[in-house]
């Protein structure tokens, strides 16, 4: 993912920011003792993730799914599936495994959340066949959907099928630089379940706001093929840690990269820490390449 690539990532500060007043009183809330814990990649094809599939595989999504517990479902942001094509892809994975499907593009980007009822009913109805293989949905909006269009937001949000779990992304910085318009987001996304995602990118450190709106975090974590890729999962471990004690109930972590293939590495060694660090019991991926690297 080129989003928030930046030519020198050495000057860039990754440390993460202090949370939000509001999160830790979000996270109070959750009565529940139960911690989740999904982690996986955008994408599952083999042109991106090479070095990944050992050689033979037939199927990369069967394949995939024995390696990760869930998949940032980017597939859909680009063609809305039928139910066929879900139920094909949900029995293709084991019981346990989640998918979070992109809403598709004409949604976001073509329409701008204006006259999309027929689309959002088609879109739902296909991902419900997931069962209970569905994590959540999510918008992305587009780069240039400002708060001055936030009533299309607000109308969205409102109408947004209640029996789909969504979370939201808005890339703008005029969400992020106006505390009130910012607040009043976070307060209609509470008042919806809708959980605000959080993107850690090396040029845009205001999507990294630590604002949790529900008892789950979604994450879209964007690496740099840089060394400094490493201490910024270490820096995440202690802060889901944190977070886990103070009510999080679920944690849905995606990894990018600027170098797709390097995704599963990076993968594999934030599984490893959350395991030894949190108590996690996930899968540790194993990658064919046996000399991988980020570069």
């Amino acid at each position: 993912m080129k989003f928030g690539q930046v030519p020198d990532p050495s000057e860039i500060d990754f440390t993460l920011p202090k949370d939000h007043p509001r999160t830790k009183e979000i996270l109070k809330e959750n009565k529940s003792k139960k911690f989740h814990a999904f982690v996986g990649c955008a994408k599952w094809n083999k042109t991106d993730l090479k070095g990944f599939y050992p050689k033979g595989t037939k199927d990369e999504l069967t394949y995939y799914a024995t390696q990760f517990n869930s998949i940032e479902l980017n597939a859909t942001f680009y063609s809305l599936p039928s139910p066929t094509q879900v139920e094909t892809w949900r029995d293709k994975t084991p019981k346990d495994f989640k998918f979070f499907p992109k809403i598709t593009n004409t949604v976001s980007h073509f329409r701008r959340l204006l006259n999309i009822t027929d689309v959002v009913t088609q879109f739902a109805t296909s991902v419900l066949n997931f069962d209970e293989k569905l994590g959540m949905a999510f918008l992305q909006l587009h780069d240039n959907f400002k708060p001055k269009d936030s009533e299309r937001l607000e109308e969205f949000i409102k109408n947004w099928p209640k029996e789909v779990l969504l979370a939201v992304e808005l890339r703008n910085e005029e969400w992020f630089a106006d505390e009130e318009i910012f607040n009043q987001t976070m307060e209609l996304f509470e008042e919806n379940n809708i959980t605000n995602i959080i993107v850690d990118t090396a040029g845009r450190r205001d999507m990294l706001h630590m604002r949790l709106t529900t008892n789950s975090t979604f994450i879209r974590y964007v690496g740099a093929n840089d060394k400094s890729d490493y201490e910024r999962l270490d820096d995440w471990v202690e802060r889901i840690k944190l977070w886990k004690q103070e009510g999080l109930e679920n944690f849905y972590f995606f990894v990018h990269q600027n170098i797709e293939k390097a995704s599963p590495l990076l993968s594999a060694y934030f599984i490893e820490k959350l395991n030894k660090e949190i108590g996690t019991e996930l899968h540790i991926p194993k990658l064919a390449d046996e000399n991988p690297t980020l570069f």
